[in-house]
């Protein structure tokens, strides 16, 4: 008897042959740095986005997508290559794939295999050692990559006080004229990428894929000082209830933030280490400034979205992971928590046209935005990974059965990890971002349809390996019920079974 489920499968390649697009579409994929879902559109009553909100009226918008890793240069060449930092061997900043693991292709390339001219404005890979120092141009894109002149600045002191002294603050509202060049990154890059999509739609029949990258909410918090007065600090006071560390919280599991410590404006403030607390006055301006950072780059997104013909051009918008705004008293990212890992994806295509937004509850994975977009683009598929010696493949899910109407969506997990140098939090190594040869504990985090279940265990960065027997901490956490994760379940016995099919699963997927 055919069942239904082997019915789909073998009808997918007709299926898809047929909803194929008529001629390849261009596609433009926005990435915002360090941005979680604070968007009206995910329901968010303080946020002030109002473009990408109209946005999102005519799309796809997922509302449970992971990172797999809440630092930029993992998750950011995990993305995109489709492949997870365990396969990549990338947790810090440090190494580029093709000469430390295997010449992979990425997103942009395969596009650019396949007939498309791509070009990258502003922060898409991480700049540095991890995309060999030119955004992995010649191989990913069709001309070097665009870097905003003014990007060198982004940590100097050009935080004026109340003095007029410059400083590294960490919240920064300026007037433009005060700053390098009269301008900012971000606004930058969206110039430049309006010149870009002007320039192709004038005189080329080549599909292009463009992909614009914002600094923005990332701190500092440096942005036009008329953004922070859409916010009032009496918002922000309440927004959670935690001002300690989680009691049955490992202290494996917790940043102690060295970042936002390290600012002009808050490393006179003797914020005990590891564990603070920080003033609520200071979390309040942390988390206005953290929403006007979303509001700025809103503005632009406005800008650039109005100069796309959006009958013609795949959008996709995301964030490379999300952002602790002192939930469980933490702040940043650089943890395997809800917030840390969380990002919007809203996809809008003129294949699949809205007069409204249709939301998609189901557990989805940054890895599945490379598959989803070969698909939308009525490229050949992108294989499914066998194995990490394949070059060109995928370990994501295409979401394009999803997006036609086919599918379910309540099955997958997601996986996630993060790595720490020791068992407490440190200054020296950095506990927050520590470099490879310091790694000697990965966290792995498994999120289903109901639970979080994270294990952080012992990890051998001569060899990647782990010993699954050498277990630091677990955590356990029933959405159901904590959304916030703030009660850890596994000290409790009644949870013991759930706890250990978790366990095994986990261990299933990540391997020896």
């Amino acid at each position: 008897m055919i069942t239904a489920r082997l019915l789909l499968s073998l009808m997918m390649p007709v299926l898809l042959e047929a909803a194929a697009p008529p001629r390849r579409p261009n596609v433009v994929m926005v990435i915002f740095d360090d941005l979680r879902p604070v968007i009206g559109a995910y329901g968010d009553p303080l946020a002030s986005t109002p473009y990408l909100d109209n946005f999102a009226r005519g799309s796809h918008i997922f509302t449970r997508v992971y990172s797999q890793q809440s630092l930029c240069a993992p998750s950011r060449n995990s993305l995109l290559t489709g492949r997870r930092p365990d396969t990549l061997h990338l947790y810090d900043f440090y190494s580029y794939w093709r000469t430390f693991t295997g010449n992979f292709t990425t997103l942009p390339q395969y596009f650019k295999e396949h007939g498309y001219y791509t070009y990258s404005c502003g922060k898409v890979f991480h700049p540095g050692l991890s995309s060999n120092n030119t955004d992995d141009y010649p191989l990913s894109w069709s001309a070097p990559a665009f870097r905003p002149r003014t990007e060198q600045f982004m940590n100097s002191p050009v935080c004026p006080d109340k003095e007029g002294i410059l400083r590294k603050n960490l919240i920064c509202p300026v007037e433009l004229q005060t700053q390098p060049y009269k301008t900012l990154p971000d606004i930058e890059s969206v110039a430049e990428a309006l010149r870009f999509v002007g320039s192709r739609s004038r005189h080329s029949q080549e599909p292009f894929l463009l992909a614009m990258g914002f600094h923005k909410p990332h701190i500092n918090f440096r942005f036009p000082r008329q953004f922070l007065s859409r916010f009032h600090l009496s918002q922000f006071y309440n927004y959670t209830e935690d001002s300690l560390k989680p009691p049955d919280m490992p202290a494996v599991a917790w940043n102690p933030y060295t970042d936002v410590r390290a600012r002009d404006d808050f490393k006179h403030s003797n914020i005990s280490f590891p564990y603070g607390p920080i003033s609520p006055l200071q979390a309040a301006q942390i988390r206005q400034g953290y929403y006007a950072s979303v509001s700025y780059v809103d503005d632009l997104f406005g800008k650039l979205i109005g100069g796309l013909d959006l009958d013609e051009t795949v959008v996709v918008v995301l964030g490379d992971h999300g952002w602790s705004l002192g939930e469980h008293a933490e702040w940043a990212k650089y943890s395997n928590f809800e917030v840390a890992l969380r990002v919007p994806l809203i996809i809008r295509t003129p294949q699949f046209p809205l007069a409204q937004a249709k939301y998609y509850h189901g557990i989805t994975e940054l890895l599945d935005v490379f598959p989803t977009l070969v698909d939308m683009a009525g490229l050949p598929k992108l294989p499914k990974c066998q194995s990490s010696q394949e070059l060109t493949c995928g370990e994501g899910k295409s979401l394009y059965y999803q997006l036609m109407g086919l599918g379910r969506s309540d099955e997958h997990v997601a996986l996630s990890q993060y790595p720490r140098p020791g068992m407490l939090p440190t200054k020296h190594p950095n506990s927050d971002k520590p470099k490879l040869r310091n790694i000697k504990i990965m966290g792995y985090s498994l999120r289903t349809d109901i639970y979080r279940y994270t294990m952080w265990v012992r990890f051998h960065a001569q060899n990647f390996s782990r010993d699954w027997h050498d277990v630091y901490g677990e955590e356990l956490y029933d959405h159901r019920l904590d959304s916030g994760e703030e009660l850890n379940l596994v000290p409790l016995p009644q949870f013991d079974d759930v706890r250990q099919r978790l366990r095994r699963r986990l261990m299933e997927m990540v391997g020896s």
